[in-house]
This record gives C-alpha cells, sequence and structure tokens, in this order.
C-alpha cells in the first residue's frame, strides 16, 4: 500500500496563497498595476502635451475630445492627471526606498547589538517621535527648498555635470520635487526602525544564528544576510502602508503651495488648483481628487491583505 506525503510549503507560498483569497487585496494589485502602467504610457501617447496652454480654448467640461475635460489654461486635464500620477507615484515609491533603507538599517542594526548601542540609538528616534514630523517636512521645504541653500549649491553642481547652464530657472521645479523626496524619506522611518528592531531581537537568539556566529560570520552579514530577510513579513507590510502616506504628506504640501511647482504637476497640486475653482470648474477637483482616492485606498487594502497573509498566527486551511 503506497502512503502519500504531505509536501511541505514555505512561508511565501502560504503568504501567496492567502493572499489570492483576498479578493479585494487582489483587485486593489491590480488597480495599482493598471493605474501606474497609465501614467507611464498615456502622457507619451497622448495628443495633448500636459503643459502646453491652449488661451483661446479655456477651461472646458468633459467631451469626446478632452475626456476629463480642460483646466483654465486650457491644458488637457486627462494628460495632466496621468502625468501628475507619475509624480505622485514617484514620491511615494522613492520616499518610500529611502525610509526603508534608513529604518531597516537603523532598526536591524538597533536590535542586533542591543545594551547600549540599542539604548543610545531608540533615544534618539524617541526624540524625533516627540516632535510632529509634518512640521520639520513644512520647515524644510519653506526654508532650503530654494534658492541659495547648501542643497540647492550642492543641486545645481550636479546639474552643471551634465548642463551648460546648470542655474536655468527651469532646474527649479525638479530640485523642488527630489527635495522633497529626500525630506519625507528622511522622516518617515522611525517606525520602520521600531518594526525592524522588534523582529530582530526576537530573532538574534535562534539557532541559525549561532550557526552563522560558529562559522565566523561577521555582525554586519548576520545582520543583513540573515536576520532582515527573516524578518521581511512585517517589513514588507509596513513597507506597502508607507506609500500612501507619503503621497498623502506630499499632496498636502502641495495644497499648501510648497511641493511641486509648474510645469510639472501632482495630483496634490491639481486638487489645490482644483479647490480653488471648485465652484465655475468642478471635475478640475473631481478627477485628480478620485484618481488620489482611488490609488490611497488599494495602497491600504493591498496592505491589510499583506498583513493577513504573512501572519504567521494565521493556520493554514
Amino acid at each position: 500500500m503506497e502512503t502519500t506525503e504531505e509536501k511541505g510549503s514555505s512561508l511565501w507560498s502560504d503568504a501567496w496563497r492567502r493572499l489570492k483569497k483576498n479578493r479585494v487585496a487582489v483587485v486593489s494589485g491590480v488597480v495599482l498595476v493598471l493605474l501606474a502602467i497609465l501614467c507611464v504610457v498615456h502622457p507619451e501617447v497622448s495628443a495633448y502635451d500636459y503643459a502646453k496652454a491652449d488661451l483661446k480654448l479655456g477651461p472646458t467640461p468633459p467631451s469626446a475630445a478632452h475626456w476629463m475635460g480642460t483646466d483654465e489654461f486650457g491644458r488637457d486635464l486627462f494628460a495632466r492627471v496621468t502625468f501628475g500620477g507619475r509624480v505622485s507615484l514617484a514620491v511615494g515609491v522613492i520616499a518610500t526606498i529611502i525610509s526603508f533603507v534608513i529604518g531597516v538599517s537603523w532598526g536591524g542594526i538597533a536590535g542586533y547589538f542591543g545594551k547600549r548601542v540599542d539604548a543610545l540609538m531608540m533615544r534618539f528616534v524617541d526624540v524625533l517621535y516627540t516632535i510632529p514630523l509634518l512640521i520639520i517636512v513644512i520647515l524644510l521645504t519653506a526654508f532650503y527648498a530654494k534658492p541659495g541653500t547648501v542643497f540647492h549649491d550642492a543641486f545645481v553642481w550636479v546639474v552643471g555635470l551634465f548642463s551648460d547652464h546648470p542655474k536655468d530657472p527651469k532646474y527649479q521645479p525638479l530640485f523642488k520635487i527630489i527635495f522633497v523626496f529626500a525630506v519625507l524619506g528622511g522622516v518617515s522611518w522611525l517606525t520602520m526602525a521600531r518594526i525592524v528592531r522588534g523582529q530582530v531581537i526576537s530573532l538574534r537568539s535562534q539557532p541559525f544564528v549561532e550557526a552563522a556566529r560558529s562559522i565566523g560570520a561577521r555582525d554586519m552579514t548576520i545582520v543583513f544576510r540573515h536576520l532582515l530577510p527573516n524578518a521581511l513579513g512585517p517589513i514588507i507590510v509596513y513597507t506597502t502602508l508607507t506609500i500612501p502616506e507619503v503621497m498623502m504628506v506630499e499632496a498636502f504640501l502641495s495644497f499648501l503651495g510648497l511641493g511641486t511647482e509648474e510645469p510639472l504637476s501632482s495630483w496634490g497640486q491639481l486638487v489645490a488648483g482644483g479647490a480653488e475653482t471648485l465652484d465655475l470648474y468642478p471635475w478640475l477637483l473631481f478627477f485628480p481628487g478620485a484618481m488620489l482616492a482611488v490609488t490611497l485606498f488599494c495602497f491600504n487594502f493591498l496592505g491589510d491583505g499583506l498583513r493577513d497573509a504573512l501572519d504567521p498566527k494565521v493556520r493554514k486551511d
């Protein structure tokens, strides 16, 4: 009589199986992919330039020629919304990557070494937690995202490596959006560091860590090649939830006039402009606001789905 052995499955295969059963998370992931493709492709193939004005046309409601209408300068809103999606998604992803690198490194080192190193590093995090981070972002953006600062001088130097006119005003919007990337990433890593530290503390006494030490692996090798890969579940979940949080902050900065500058556009900037003319041209607020809202909801639903799928306490079906 033949006996059949039940095949084992890894954490990731179990997580993928559970995630596929979460229809809301799967649909959210598909929607995000489609939105990203639309934002990348449409501005390149559109018959309308997102920055080209047509003052004779002026603001017009949605029509067959302009699916989302035009703004007060006669620019096609669909082209501006999809191009703005590039900027908003880039802000969310790049700032989150910066936050990921800082937070994972900081929390991993603090959790592994413990004792005085852990106490010193995490007290620094606690101090930063007492300061409203949104205030820090606003102050840094207001005072340093402009010509004459050390950051702008560094940006001009870098641009000078590729251009003969690095001080051309046309580069100012690019400098500001890069500065926003860096600032948002630089202040969004605190919770990530705490999460990673907790995971590393729970893993550092495991047998595979002792085995790595016994063969002479260095401390940094153990942290980055053994401990952190085994803590990826919670890290991935929080990373997914950080993206919409960063996008919301960028949208708020743009609403205050501290974010993206013309001719670049972001969903936050478009929402801010649409809010000023809501009574006359409501479509200027509705479409970018809807795109931003859908994206934020999808990221949150996907993050919740990943959290449930990667939860080790969930039993196999």
